[in-house]
């Protein structure tokens, strides 16, 4: 039953009963001798607790500013991959013209039962319940699983298909690299390429950040329809064989020789980044095969979608 008499005391609560043993302790602590082996140990384990304490406490107060850098960043890279980043401009402001769509990647159509807004396609990758497992035969991008789901960002103009940015990944020499790639209207021209999440190798693996490296994918084709194509039966709609041609895109040793046959489908390999190299190509074979956008660029071509 409650207390009725103001004038009688109350009973401590727990967090009272242990700070005021906190509180004793400490004046015995600080009564003893500077070399105490005890007054050491507490004088350590206070500090600790200390930054302890303020290291969490920063995390916590820090972490809705960090949302905030985490998500301007990514408009940036998908602004500048899709070749309309301004220095000068709103990034919020300029974002508005981009319209982001989850993508089955099974069926290449899409999905409004996902919130595209808050959809982490990467953190999805690593739950088994919004994940697939990559056969190893089929993972040449050596990222073990992929999201049953991605989430693509649409520029449009005037009410028409501008370009499409895609979610890539892909691991290198040293590192799982993440980035977009830009496609025209046709889903077959690339607009741009940006692996902007990545720890290869400064100086080698590493200028896969050079801009001038990330200028030579622009009008580049992604596919080669007049030589091997794939009409396989799960691909079918309504009696209608969706067509994924060969993925040609890759990068070569040396220079590119404009020109020169099959030049359009080849950029320029990193010097001195063999394997960094060969990871960028094989993750631009993956995402743009039928194990990842494949299906769904073809829909886009066809305009089933």
């Amino acid at each position: 039953m409650p207390n009725s008499n103001p004038s009688q005391p109350q009973a401590p609560s727990q967090m009272q009963v242990y700070i005021e043993k906190g509180r004793q302790y400490a004046e015995k602590v600080l009564a003893m001798p500077n070399d105490s082996f005890e007054k050491t140990l507490a004088v350590a384990f206070g500090l600790c607790l200390v930054g302890a304490v303020l290291v969490s406490g920063s995390a916590v107060a820090l972490k809705p500013l960090q949302e905030i850098n985490k998500s301007r960043d990514e408009k940036v890279n998908i602004l500048e991959v899709a070749g309309l980043l301004d220095p000068a401009g709103s990034v919020d402001e300029a974002f508005k013209n981009f319209e982001p769509r989850i993508v089955d990647l099974a069926s290449g159509d899409y999905v409004d039962s996902i919130d595209a807004k808050t959809y982490d396609q990467w953190k999805a990758a690593k739950d088994p319940a919004m994940s697939v497992a990559i056969p190893p035969e089929k993972d040449t991008a050596n990222i073990k699983s992929k999201p049953m789901y991605a989430k693509v960002y649409l520029v449009r103009e005037a009410g028409k298909l501008k370009s499409v940015i895609l979610p890539v990944s892909g691991y290198g020499l040293w590192s799982t690299m993440y980035g977009f790639i830009a496609l025209e209207a046709d889903a077959q021209t690339v607009v741009g390429m940006n692996l902007y999440d990545q720890a290869e190798t400064p100086g080698l693996g590493g200028e896969v950040v050079n801009p001038k490296w990330k200028a030579l994918w622009k009008g580049k084709k992604v596919y080669n329809f007049s030589g091997k194509e794939l009409h396989e039966s799960n691909l079918t709609e309504k009696g209608q064989a969706i067509e994924i041609g060969e993925v040609a895109l890759g990068l070569v040793k040396g220079s590119v020789e404009p020109g020169k046959a099959g030049a359009e489908y080849q950029v320029d390999a990193l010097a001195g980044a063999t394997l960094t190299s060969r990871g960028v190509s094989n993750l631009v074979q993956y995402w743009m095969g039928k194990e990842g956008y494949g299906i769904y660029l073809a829909k886009v071509r066809s305009g089933k979608v």
